[in-house]
């Protein structure tokens, strides 16, 4: 029987919502991902899923293509410090236990799919500036997650073309 107000399709969408059990929220750690992780937490809320949130650092040697002379190694520990600190404070805010917090290192989409696959997650949430043109060419971290992902992705529009949730 299909829900009152619901096309038969609503109601298929719903029923494959409540089958999401273990959702990974993906997170920069910027102002903008909090917009992604409110809408996150409000379907693990709705379908009665575990959140859980990674952030990955990438290491200043991918980052740089190892073209500066020196050791970054102590500047690496104090941005592995400081985003620990951040990503705790972060997932707090959402009552997310330090069980379910992932801080990795390494290139994005690859240790976004190798959490998700490692924890079994059923659904993947990333934020999306929606590039287009040039930018969409060059690639994007929720591309690269939405293209190599084993489960359902949701990308999540973010940037300054999207109105806020209280307008």
């Amino acid at each position: 029987m299909v829900a009152p107000n619901l096309c038969w399709w609503q109601a298929r969408e719903a029923k494959d919502m409540a089958d999401y059990r273990r959702i990974l929220l993906a997170v920069d750690l910027t102002e903008e991902c909090r917009r992604v992780a409110t809408r996150a937490n409000a379907l693990a809320t709705s379908s009665a899923a575990e959140l859980h949130i990674v952030h990955v650092i990438e290491p200043l040697s991918l980052a740089y293509g190892g073209d500066i002379p020196m050791d970054l190694s102590t500047v690496q520990d104090q941005i592995h410090e400081q985003a620990r600190s951040h990503l705790a404070d972060f997932a707090a805010s959402f009552g997310v236990p330090e069980e379910q917090r992932h801080l990795v290192f390494g290139r994005p989409e690859s240790e976004i799919h190798r959490i998700a696959e490692d924890e079994s997650m059923d659904l993947i949430v990333v934020g999306s500036h929606g590039r287009h043109g040039l930018a969409l060419l060059l690639g994007s971290t929720a591309n690269g997650v939405l293209h190599g992902a084993s489960c359902d992705v949701l990308a999540v529009r973010v940037g300054r073309d999207v109105p806020d949730d209280d307008s």
